[in-house]
Parts: structure tokens; sequence; C-alpha cells
């Protein structure tokens, strides 16, 4: 490799100035400064949001709203039986002990317990929600469900 060999990488720009818009029509682009003539393009501030379409009723408007999301709807923070494997048998798992652990990081209307993985050993759960699957599993292994009203 010689130095008159160094190429710029592929997609670099080149080194080509930026054009200078207004300066006269011996430089090609003086006059309207490329923005043709007249018209609401050609002015300043002359572009429109997105989705106007020329006074016709935009393509939002025209379709219907669908749905319905319920200003009292609860979401809650999950938790799957295999992430209450790691604690010692014995132990009241509450959702403030879920947070220090680490386990789940917003409590939002409170705890729900689903039943993905296997559980061995003997917990004492204080949730909100628990699933039917979840509940089988907890109460097979000799632990217990206590329903606690969220935040």
């Amino acid at each position: 490799m010689k130095l008159n060999e160094i190429k710029r990488p592929y997609g670099r720009r080149s080194r080509k100035d930026r054009d200078r818009l207004g300066r006269g029509n011996s430089s090609g682009s003086g006059g309207t400064s490329g923005k043709g003539h007249k018209g609401q393009k050609a002015r300043s501030g002359g572009y429109r949001k997105v989705g106007f379409e020329g006074g016709q009723m935009p393509l939002q408007r025209r379709l219907p709203k669908r749905g319905f999301v319920s200003p009292n709807r609860k979401e809650y923070a999950i938790i799957n039986l295999a992430d209450l494997q790691d604690f010692a048998a014995g132990t009241e798992v509450t959702p403030e002990m879920l947070m220090e652990s680490g386990k789940i990081r917003d409590l939002k209307s409170g705890l729900k317990v689903l039943g993905n993985g296997e559980i061995k050993i003997k917990l004492n759960i204080k949730a909100a929600k628990v699933s039917s699957s979840a509940r089988k599993k907890i109460e097979a292994a000799g632990g217990t469900i206590v329903e606690v009203t969220g935040v």
C-alpha cells in the first residue's frame, strides 16, 4: 500500500463542501436557492405536519376509533415459581422482600404468582393474586398462600 493508493472507507462522505445557497446565479444555486418558484414549499417554515393531506380529511381521522382501555385497569408485578426456588424452606415471601432481593422491579398494583416452573420447597407466600396452577404446585409442596390486597 502506498500513500497515493489510500481511499476513504466505503460510505464515508466525500470532501465536497456544502452548497452555499443564494450566492448569485453563477454559483448554480442563486436566485430561488434551489427551491423552485413561489408556493408553500418555497417559503420559510413552509412544510406541513406529518399526515397533512392538503386540506383533505387525513387518514388517521377518516378511520374509526377501535377498542377501549379501562382507566381502572390493574397491572400486577408477576413472578414465576421457578424464581421462588432460590429461597430457603419455610421463608415468608412478601412483595417487599422480592423487591429487596431484585426479583421484581416495581410493585405496581400488587404481586401475582404464576405457575411456570417447579417448586420443591415449602414457602409461605403473600400475594395479591395467584394462578390456579401455581396454587396447586405451592400447596402440593406443603406451602401456604395468603392473598393480600395490592398497593
